[in-house]
């Protein structure tokens, strides 16, 4: 009778628990957990101060009767690898499915013990409540939707997931739309370039909008991107053929009647994240709130990002030139082609003597000269590196022996443009040569540009 008399999923929960309860006589800790988008989340439980809110799907002994949709009874806890301890005092488990009337899980319900019981009969009693419980909350329409701050937890972590900028401002996007319930989102960040817009997938309806959005003038763009940064939130309250919609005609003019504008959250990165839609409503301020929240999280993704690139280009190259060093240039010679890469070992002439004589800072800016000069000399494809004081390396792939001399006597030449002037010693890596032995043919070769007076280029050919 309490499950006919049950409104809502929750309420069915509820009362299937409060009626095993009382079976137990209060010495069971039994929760309900139903299948919400990718977590198996408790909707009701007694018996315990603290509960899992959610559990990720396949994990635990409640992940596993789920996927299998089959009981597991459980008198002895700790025999099970499957068993997640909450707490210490629990001795045995009986976890069975909840199942549709297609005989399909959509949850399951799990009662645990913390002293030594009877299990007998336990089990065919819960499978049984398993069974009305979960028609009476097909009946109902299912499990309880996502709360807009679950979701927004969910999208949230998934920012924190993304590998690149495109990843999170597509995400960000896309967590925009679900949050709010607007047909489409876009991101505008600016940049160097100009404004990059990201955008969600839109219904089909809205794709139009968004394409026209997109082809808009960047500077009427950057407006929005401004007005997001001094004021803050932004959103529609009504008709913008009705009400003064000032500063975004960007977004009135492609077709926008319904918008959420919030700044990204960052000191660094400067965006907007903005919600829309072709239909007029007006959004709560809550939702408003929950999109500032998720565009904060995506600008400190971006923040941290950045940052790491930062890290990596620091960890990766020398803080003179600014060009690779010894770590990038092993992982590009791991990748030479055998009789199609040559290595150009390349020495400064006579920087020692300009150091002793016009000091280390008159040494370093002739390096940072050359370090331009020859990489302004590569083409596109080639590598230049700094592995030592004065020696560079650069890595082509030509076609032959010829072609890498003449790269090799382009750098000469751009050396000797700026003020300075280099040894080079060329060696194409042969086809059963590694490139260990390839780099020590090409030093051989400098040695011997060296000895025959500098400002020269030797090939070594075998």
């Amino acid at each position: 009778m309490s499950l006919r008399r049950s409104h809502s999923a929750v309420d069915a929960c509820n009362a299937t628990l409060a009626v095993l309860s009382r079976r137990s006589s209060g010495g069971a800790l039994i929760a309900a957990l139903l299948h919400v988008q990718d977590r198996l989340r408790c909707v009701a439980a007694t018996g315990s101060w603290q509960v899992y809110s959610s559990v990720p799907l396949g994990r635990g002994v409640v992940g596993r009767v789920y996927a299998t949709g089959k009981p597991v009874t459980l008198p002895d806890v700790s025999a099970d690898p499957d068993y997640v301890e909450l707490g210490k005092e629990v001795l045995a488990e009986i976890c069975v499915p909840v199942l549709d009337r297609a005989g399909q899980p959509i949850g399951v319900l799990n009662a645990e013990w913390t002293s030594a019981i009877p299990l007998d009969g336990w089990e065919d009693l819960l499978s049984e409540v398993g069974q009305l419980l979960g028609a009476r909350v097909e009946e109902l329409g299912g499990p309880p939707p996502e709360t807009r701050g679950e979701q927004l937890l969910r999208h949230s972590m998934a920012l924190t997931e993304a590998d690149t900028d495109i990843e999170v401002l597509t995400r960000a996007c896309r967590a925009a739309r679900e949050v709010t319930g607007l047909a489409a989102a876009v991101l505008l960040r600016s940049t160097p370039a100009g404004v990059m817009l990201a955008a969600s997938s839109p219904e089909q309806r809205d794709r139009p909008l968004v394409a026209r959005l997109a082809h808009t003038a960047p500077e009427r763009l950057n407006t929005l991107v401004e007005l997001a940064r001094r004021h803050g939130a932004a959103y529609s309250i009504g008709d913008p053929a009705l009400l003064n919609a000032r500063g975004f005609e960007a977004l009135t003019d492609s077709g926008v009647r319904t918008m959420i504008a919030v700044p990204l959250g960052s000191a660094t990165v400067s965006g907007a994240l903005i919600a829309l839609d072709e239909s007029v409503s007006q959004p709560e301020p809550a939702m408003v709130n929950l999109l500032e929240l998720l565009a904060a999280q995506a600008g400190t993704c971006l923040e941290k990002l950045s940052n790491l690139r930062a890290l990596h280009r620091q960890a990766n190259s020398d803080p003179l030139t600014g060009l690779g060093h010894r770590g990038p240039f092993d992982e590009r010679l791991a990748n030479a082609m055998p009789e199609r890469t040559a290595l150009l070992a390349i020495d400064v002439d006579e920087l020692k003597a300009l150091n002793d004589s016009q000091g280390h800072e008159a040494g370093d800016r002739l390096l940072v000269e050359l370090a331009g000069a020859l990489q302004g000399a590569l083409r596109q494809g080639d590598e230049l590196f700094r592995i030592g004081g004065d020696e560079f390396v650069a890595v082509v792939d030509v076609p032959s022996a010829g072609m890498a001399i003449a790269v090799a006597e382009r750098l000469n030449e751009a050396a000797r443009a700026v003020g300075g002037t280099v040894s080079i010693g060329v060696a194409v890596q042969g086809a059963t040569e590694t490139s260990a032995q390839t780099l020590r043919r090409a030093d051989k070769a400098l040695y011997a540009a060296k000895r025959s007076g500098r400002n020269t280029v030797r090939f070594s050919s075998s």
